[in-house]
């Protein structure tokens, strides 16, 4: 198909040369079919000339079910990598970099592939999240857009873009190297090529979310090689190069876009603005739009839309959509299915190992036969080591094992201390810390103790500091009381010293003295000196270390008799005879190497040939050489051991295993140990390997060898496989499987139980019952060969040592204990065991159990090899909401390409879905080597866990699928529909019963007495209805009283104002407006102005000349492109006919720079009011009534709405009145205001408090506390000021700035005792913990606990609440957040689980009356109830500013009445959520006090399950959720949930964030997250107000101009 159009002869001469060279390629094997098709298609993409009509008509065997012939096809096709199999045919054998194939079973390969190629025919496409480029530098691949696949509508068929990329199934996309970054630009050629060897797939179905096509390219780009490409590169809105975007691309609409990269420019960012009033059809916004009117790019909603097609399918098991409104049900418990299997068996009888018989020659204890061979036999090997490359080094006889360990026994006892205190006595404990390629050091300090019957613990050398697990094997060490460790000189010097040389102290190690067992430093015991040699008895021998689940690493102690008997039964199941060879390739310090090897190898006088680690490393063949050249008759060895020599073994050809009388296989309980034996056997067969010789075991630590297979017989039949199913399995339960051969586990047995032994199987939890024949429990062992007792740790010994299996009624079946031997399996016919699994690798998933090696093995039947380095893959289980969910993580190949890996992901997914019916909770790949290891070099399962759980993995690909798994979610609720029901009627002032939630402040009186007014330096109220008449009183009365101080950032008042100075000032620009033609009365003017004096005159200097002034922030200086937009907005919304600004300000507008961002020649007349001339205005103003317009309030909400209010003169006196009343101002008083004047109730504090009440206003403005942080704090003393006022984002400077710094300040004589009031002016729920560390921070500084409040306020009223001086301290209170959730309100106690402490907003100011509402009945609602906040007050602003007359919504927000009860009365409904709660406190009337509490913005508040929630709750928890998230915002999208979290840390951190969002989320508020988007600090916009702008970040994360350094989409 590539060639279509093309003919290959007219090509250029360097495309004919490179095809040429792919053919080579591809006829050699170095490149798949796939890859050749795809480099294929890429050379020839910009040759090619397509037509409509030139597509393939689609494949016949597409829709329909392959028959058995093509079946085998899919699965090829669907190999991740057939690369890897392309290879494997060619050369079968190749050693290097494929070990990671140890755990392959070809049965489980076949099953794994079908299962994927099953998924394929459903069709899953995956979105890829997008990363920046620099978080992951391995990738070579440019990224490119995904095609929309959901962008045509069925109808249309492919005609939509012209190009059959639009036919696409997501499969074939996530199958081609398409892949999303934010930061590179999608190139046009690339989009094209991707993919085009595939046959186009049927067209999607349509999902509800529509994600309408791209714009039609416009008709200049013909051009461009494909109508597809040209598509993507008009969607996206902005093309970015890692930099900021061109202010060009994105319009005077898009505003602030860019925003500033720092926080230091606080920006008023509305987000595709809708002026309120505007209709929805002038609303300039350029982008596309979706259904619920969200301007989207085609790139993040192809992903969303993707993510949401996904979500789609149905989830296992399905959720009963009806919700039952019960306060404590929050889980959805799954209800039982009829369908799952139950055991149907008779109840298990114990199992009997054959007895253990006496032999007359077997030792009193196991330090006699080696006192025995040492004397008869002491020219004897025991012991042979390899050098690193698998050449003996040395042979230990039995005669220098038993001097030696004498004299090492000697000097333990009698030479470590002084004469009369010896440091060792026998009983002690000794840490034995010896490498592994020393066996001979080993034996010798083992026997060395057991002679001095002195306790060995064998543990591993400490390699670091920061070893894996170290800490937990200083708890063994500590439990077990260890002070005295015995190591050989070479360990010693190897040890990480400190820079004195002294040995490092290991985190969480006792303090250990070290003491060093080679020969030269042994002292040889005096002739008479002989070692105490005690029949064995139930002392501890030796204490083997083992660790738990939890990585806890705990010490079993095995008994002296234990060990011998042990040894007995060992002998007598492997039938050892004396001076037989044995080749050992396990760990010889614990387990199978510790107790074939070491000891029963002893007692039977057996030479043990030990082959370390490292050389299996370096030459995985060396244990068969040495069986050959030894003729060794018993060999010991690893599944791993099996695979890899298998892996090379054509390296050698002339070996033979025909000594070999048992090839002991250690792991052989574990799931792919079959696969190994058997793939074994096949090839070394014919090296005279004998079938009967293989002899899996199983063992634990606790209950030692549990069962092993004896050596068969030749010709003898072969032990059978058991079948199992895998939903059997998970239920507990052995099935056969029959139905479904991909979801079978083969095991083999391994063998009977012990000698001596008897054994049962009883329910893995719960009291240990005894299980039925055909169910699968621990196995449980009583012998006298087993462990006794997790050494110092008697509480969990009891749990483990001490069971007694109950029967079914509950009844003990006898007196005799078991030992847990932490092993899941099940006795099948002939008594012959199977294990299925350990207990610590068990994950419990909705009460099913899957096994963590099962799912390894699956997920490494996907071929890893692209992907997986070495096969290291760890699977582990984490509690998240209440059920465990499974966690798996792999190293990457350094080489992997982002796509590779991501297929992989994807595949895993869907096998694991397929084989196991279990989802994954998350998948993450890590860099290779970077897991932490256990001491043999595998994956640390516990450690690792801690690291994920606490956010320090830092994996380089993660992908979270909490939908598909987590499927206990509570039921969704179902809106009851509104109406005023019966239980709504009111009697008085209840409303159900309930005293009706309303408030108010003090009376607003009038105070008519003159000598009074006088007295009180205060203005006739009932003569002056106006400011202005107010500020000429003052100029007159009291000229020289100083009404404002201006400071500068070091604390100097650059500027001051006094009565008059102000009034002459206002006269000077009042003249200037009304000189100036085309001015009129009651028109507009915009001041634009930085926080100053200037911009106080300039508003009364507006007021005298009758004009109507708008505040307006001035644009940034080094900002232009994000703020001058804004500026724009609102002179053109407002309709402004004058500019008053300063000189600096003037050159702005008017510059270049500026005329970048907006259209500079139609700027309405701009006054520079710096140097006026000194004129008097013939007239001042007075408006004719007190109803008039006195100025504009504009401000943009946090959801991105400009809305402009009105604010009368009436309203405006009747607001500072209020302000007096409350905080009691009067002309003596003086207080610090640091808070933006532009809009609110800062405004009012700002330009028009001090003017009416005569109080002295010293103005801080808040920008300069960027260059000195205490600026605030320091006026605050210097100045003994009593009342303060400044916002959230001032406190927040001064929290982290000068939070460690308050001892410094105190030395330069800050004090802060004399503030009386801090109140924090907010338009949101106080933010009490900031409000709270505030208060704790600054207490040394003698700051009040009781200063600071909060004042509340909204766009239809300014001020409703503020803590004044008088009434009571504001109360706080915990509400149940599930309640808040369904719009309840119910107050639990402090440290509830689930509340949420709420501060009441400040006292209500005098002359405001509140009441609650329900929002949709709009009926009154009862006390601690939640509801919206409607207000009545004379100082309501008058309606919203609108230009078009759209009276409808002004009347709904400012005059509403109630549906019942007090239907006169007009309301301003505020667009909050909150409640009205009375207080057991009395206000100054003495009255019970009303308190208010702010919840929420209704805006804001997100819908999501039928429940409600408020962002900044989700919000909170987020930032808890690890160390390096900054600041979060959520928004929500076509009904998913987005988080954006700006990172602090390294970038390297970003990907440990997204699980532990997703965790808290899931956890606290019982909500998926859809999206997880980690960014840089500084993006989340954040206004003047310290508010998020949440909504103008989500156009932005729509638009795709975050540059997100990662984006993940939860599945």
């Amino acid at each position: 198909m590539a060639e279509r159009g093309v003919e290959v002869s007219a090509l250029p001469a360097e495309v004919r040369e490179q095809l040429a060279e792919l053919d080579l390629e591809l006829s050699e094997g170095d490149i798949t079919q796939k890859g050749y098709e795809k480099k294929r298609a890429k050379l020839l993409a910009p040759y090619i000339i397509q037509t409509q009509s030139d597509f393939p008509p689609p494949p016949q065997f597409d829709g329909q079910d392959p028959g058995p012939s093509t079946a085998a096809a899919p699965s090829n096709a669907s190999s991740s990598s057939s690369s890897s199999r392309h290879r494997r045919t060619r050369r079968p054998h190749r050693s290097s970099g494929t070990r990671d194939e140890r755990y392959r079973s070809d049965i489980h390969t076949e099953a794994v592939q079908a299962a994927l190629a099953k998924h394929k025919e459903e069709k899953m496409a995956l979105p890829m999240p997008t990363k920046r480029r620099s978080t992951y530098v391995q990738s070579p691949i440019d990224n490119c857009t995904p095609p929309d696949s959901s962008s045509s509508s069925d109808d249309e068929g492919g005609a939509s873009a012209g190009s059959n990329e639009q036919q696409q199934s997501p499969d074939s996309w996530m199958n081609s190297s398409i892949h999303g970054s934010s930061t590179s630009s999608s190139s046009a050629s690339s989009t094209m090529s991707h993919g085009e060897s595939r046959p186009p797939q049927a067209p999607q179905p349509q999902s509800q979310h529509q994600v309408p096509p791209p714009h039609p390219p416009p008709p200049h780009s013909h051009s461009q090689p494909s109508a597809l490409a040209e598509a993507f590169a008009h969607a996206r809105i902005v093309t970015r190069t890692g930099r900021e975007p061109p202010a060009s691309a994105l319009g005077a609409d898009g505003a602030a876009q860019a925003q500033a990269r720092s926080r230091g420019s606080r920006v008023d960012l509305p987000s595709n603005v809708v002026v309120r009033g505007m209709s929805r059809g002038q609303s300039r916004s350029s982008m596309m739009e979706t259904a619920d009117g969200v301007p989207v790019s085609s790139r993040v909603s192809t992903k969303i839309q993707q993510l949401l097609n996904t979500l789609k399918r149905p989830k296992r098991p399905p959720l009963s959509e009806f919700f039952m409104d019960d306060q404590e049900e929050i889980v959805e418990v799954p209800r039982p299915d009829p369908n799952t299997p139950k055991p149907e068996g008779r109840q298990i009888i114990p199992v009997k190992g054959e007895p253990l018989g006496v032999v007359s020659n077997w030792p009193p204890a196991l330090q006699a036969a080696l006192a025995r061979w040492g004397a008869t036999q002491g020219k004897s090997p025991a012991l042979t080591a390899l050098d690193i490359t698998g050449k003996p080094l040395y042979t230990l006889t039995y005669g220098k094992l038993w001097s030696r360990s004498v004299k090492l026994a000697y000097t333990l006892l009698n030479k470590l201390g002084t004469k009369n205190e010896q440091i060792l006595k026998p009983g002690d404990r000794v840490a034995l810390v010896y490498p592994n390629s020393d066996p001979g050091m080993f034996w010798v300090a083992f026997y060395g103790c057991l002679l001095a019957e002195v306790i060995p613990v064998p543990i591993e050398v400490p390699l670091s500091r920061k070893d894996a697990g170290s800490s937990q094997v200083g708890f063994l060490l500590g439990s077990c009381g260890v002070g005295l460790a015995l190591t050989s000189e070479i360990c010693l010097k190897g040890l990480p010293k400190t820079p004195t040389g002294e040995i490092l102290q290991f985190k969480g190690w006792p303090r250990l003295k070290w003491v060093i067992t080679d020969s030269k430093y042994l002292t040889k015991p005096s002739k008479d000196w002989q070692p105490h040699i005690p029949t064995a008895n139930t002392d501890t021998a030796y204490i083997e270390y083992k660790a738990s689940k939890e990585g806890t690493v705990m010490g079993v102690a095995v008994s002296k008799v234990a060990m011998l008997t042990h040894c007995q039964a060992l002998t007598q199941a492997c039938n050892y005879c004396e001076g037989e060879t044995l080749v050992n390739v396990l760990d010889f310090k614990k387990d199978m190497g510790l107790w074939h090897g070491v000891l029963t190898s002893v007692m039977n006088r057996i030479h043990t040939i030990s082959v370390p680690y490292a050389v299996m490393k370096a030459c995985p063949l060396s244990w068969v050489q040495r069986v050959h050249i030894h003729k060794a008759r018993v060999a010991l060895v690893k599944c791993r051991d099996l695979h890899w020599a298998m892996m090379s073994h054509r390296e050698q050809r002339d070996i033979s295993l025909a000594s070999l009388r048992m090839l002991i296989v250690a792991d052989g309980a574990n799931p792919w140990s079959v696969s190994s034996c058997d793939a074994f056997l096949n090839v070394f067969q014919a090296h005279g390997l004998k079938p009967e010789v293989i002899c899996p075991c199983a063992t634990s630590p606790e209950a030692m060898t549990v069962a092993i297979r004896r050596p068969g017989v030749p010709g003898a039949p072969l032990p059978a496989r058991a079948i199992l199913s895998m939903t059997g399995l998970s239920h507990g339960v052995i099935r056969v499987n029959t139905e479904d051969k991909n979801s079978a586990l083969t095991v083999q047995d391994v063998g009977h139980v012990m000698p001596g032994a008897l054994m049962c199987i009883v329910k893995p939890d719960g009291p240990p019952m005894l299980c039925k024949t055909d169910e699968i429990g621990e196995i449980v062992v009583n012998s006298r060969a087993g462990g006794n007792m997790y050494y110092g740790l008697s509480g969990v010994t009891k749990n483990t040592f001490e069971v007694i299996p109950v029967n079914a009624s509950g009844a003990p079946i006898g007196e005799i204990p078991f030992v847990r031997s932490g092993l899941l399996g099940f006795v099948g016919p002939g008594s012959l065991i199977f294990v299925v699994g350990k207990n610590e690798g068990l994950l419990t998933v909705s009460g099913r159990r899957h096994n963590a090696d099962d799912l390894v093995a699956t997920a490494l039947a996907v071929e890893p090899v692209k992907t997986v380095y070495r096969g290291r893959i760890a699977v582990f289980s984490v509690t998240v909401f209440y059920d465990e969910r499974i966690v798996i993580v792999a190293e990457q190949r350094p080489d992997a390409s982002e796509e590779d890996s991501f297929q992989w992901m994807s595949r895993v997914l869907q096998a694991i879905d397929s084989i196991h019916q279990v989802g994954l909770y998350c998948l993450a790949l890590v860099p290779a080597n970077t897991l932490p290891k256990t001491p043999l070099g595998g994956i640390h399962i516990s450690e690792t866990k801690q690291l994920f759980l606490e956010g320090s993995l830092h994996p380089c690909n993660i992908l979270m699928c909490p939908h598909t798994c987590v499927t206990n979610m509570p039921k969704p609720r179902q809106k009851q529909p509104v109406g005023v029901g019966p239980a709504s009627i009111m009697v008085g002032n209840l409303v159900a019963g309930k005293r009706i939630a309303q408030a108010a402040g003090r009376d607003l009186g009038m105070i008519e007495d003159q000598d009074l007014v006088r007295k009180l330096c205060m203005w006739p109220t009932m003569m002056h209805q106006f400011l202005t008449e107010a500020l000429q009183w003052r100029a007159q009365t009291d000229p020289d009283h100083v009404l404002y101080v201006l400071l500068n950032a070091k604390g100097v008042a650059v500027c001051t104002a006094t009565c008059v100075q102000l009034h002459k000032r206002a006269e000077k620009i009042a003249a200037a407006l009304m000189e100036r033609s085309g001015i009129n009365t009651g028109e507009n003017v915009v001041l634009l102005y930085p926080p100053g004096i200037d911009l106080i005159a300039a508003f009364y200097g507006c007021l005298y000349a009758g004009c109507i002034p708008v505040t307006v922030r001035p644009p940034h200086p080094q900002n232009l492109s994000a703020t001058l937009p804004t500026v724009r907005m609102i002179i053109d919304v407002s309709k402004a006919a004058c500019i008053l600004t300063t000189q600096v300000l003037m050159k702005i507008l008017r510059s270049k720079e500026a005329a970048v961002s907006v259209n500079i020649k139609t700027w309405p007349i701009i006054i520079d009011t710096d140097d006026l001339p000194r004129k008097r205005p013939p007239t001042i103003y007075k408006p004719p009534s007190a109803e008039m317009i006195a100025y504009l309030d504009f401000s943009v909400s946090t959801t991105g709405m400009l809305t402009g209010v009105k604010i009368s003169h009436a309203a405006v006196s009747a607001l500072c009145r209020s302000i007096k009343l409350q905080c009691e101002l009067y002309s003596s008083r003086q207080i610090a205001i640091c808070l933006d004047p532009y809009c609110g109730l800062g405004f009012v504090l700002w330009c028009l408090a001090s003017v009416y009440s005569g109080h002295q206003s010293i103005l801080i403005p808040p920008l300069e506390l960027e260059s000195s942080l205490s600026l605030w704090l320091s006026t605050l003393s210097q100045y003994r000021i009593r009342d303060t006022f400044c916002s959230y984002s001032v406190m927040e400077l001064c929290t982290k700035g000068l939070g460690g710094q308050t001892e410094i300040l105190k030395t330069r004589g800050l004090n802060l005792a004399c503030v009386r009031s801090c109140v924090v002016v907010a338009e949101e729920r106080p933010r009490l913990a900031l409000t709270q560390s505030f208060s704790k921070l600054f207490k040394d500084l003698g700051l009040s606990s009781r200063a600071v409040s909060t004042a509340f306020g909204s766009r239809v009223n300014l001020a409703i609440c503020l803590q004044g001086t008088t009434g009571p301290d504001p109360s706080t209170v915990y509400v149940d957040m599930k309640s808040l959730r369904h719009d309840r309100v119910r107050l639990v106690e402090r440290g509830a689980p689930q509340s949420l402490p709420l501060m009441e907003s400040g006292t209500i100011l005098p002359g405001v009356r509140v009441i609650i509402v329900n929002p949709e009945t709009r009926g009154p609602l009862g006390d601690s109830h939640l509801g919206e906040i409607w207000v009545h007050s004379p100082h309501t602003a008058t309606g919203y500013y609108t230009i078009y007359g759209e009276e409808s919504l002004q009347a709904d927000h400012f005059n509403t009445k109630l549906s019942f009860g007090d239907p006169q009365t007009l309301w301003a409904r505020t667009g909050y959520l909150g409640f009205v709660k009375r207080t057991e406190l009395t206000d100054s009337s003495g009255d019970r006090h009303d308190a208010l509490f702010v919840v929420g913005s209704l805006d804001e508040t997100l819908e999501l399950r039928g429940l409600r929630y408020h962002p900044i709750d989700i919000e909170t928890s987020v930032c808890r959720a690890h160390r390096g998230i900054g600041e979060s915002a959520v928004f929500t999208w076509t009904n998913l949930l987005v988080v954006v979290s700006e990172l602090c840390g390294s970038e390297q951190d970003a990907l440990d964030l997204v699980p532990l969002i997703t965790n808290v989320v899931l956890e606290e508020h019982h909500l998926i997250v859809g999206v997880v988007v980690i960014v840089d600090p500084g993006v989340i916009p954040i206004n003047s107000r310290g508010e998020k702008q949440r909504m103008h970040l989500r156009d932005s994360f729509l638009a795709d101009q975050l540059d997100p350094i990662y984006v993940a989409y939860n599945m």
